[in-house]
């Protein structure tokens, strides 16, 4: 199988939400992966490989738009594509 469609690196920086300064499409083309002290998340809406923490939505907090809460997770955060 050869992959004639090359991808871009995997920024320092990223976020799922499309109104972020740190959102990247080019990216979100493929499967991304984000591991948190050795174990994979699924539920992360953003992350930051050099300062270490990760932004994953509370269960049932909203704020006043009704977007859901972010709790930061602070740890050793890998990203990489599936």
């Amino acid at each position: 199988m050869n992959d004639t469609t090359s991808k871009p690196a995997l920024p320092d920086h990223l976020s799922g939400n499309p109104r972020s300064p740190h959102h990247d499409e080019q990216v979100f083309e493929h499967e991304i992966g984000i591991t948190l002290n050795g174990k994979e998340r699924f539920d992360v809406e953003e992350y930051c490989i050099s300062e270490g923490w990760v932004k994953v939505p509370s269960k049932k907090a909203l704020d006043r738009r009704g977007q859901p809460l972010m709790m930061t997770i602070k740890g050793t955060v890998e990203a990489f594509y599936r």
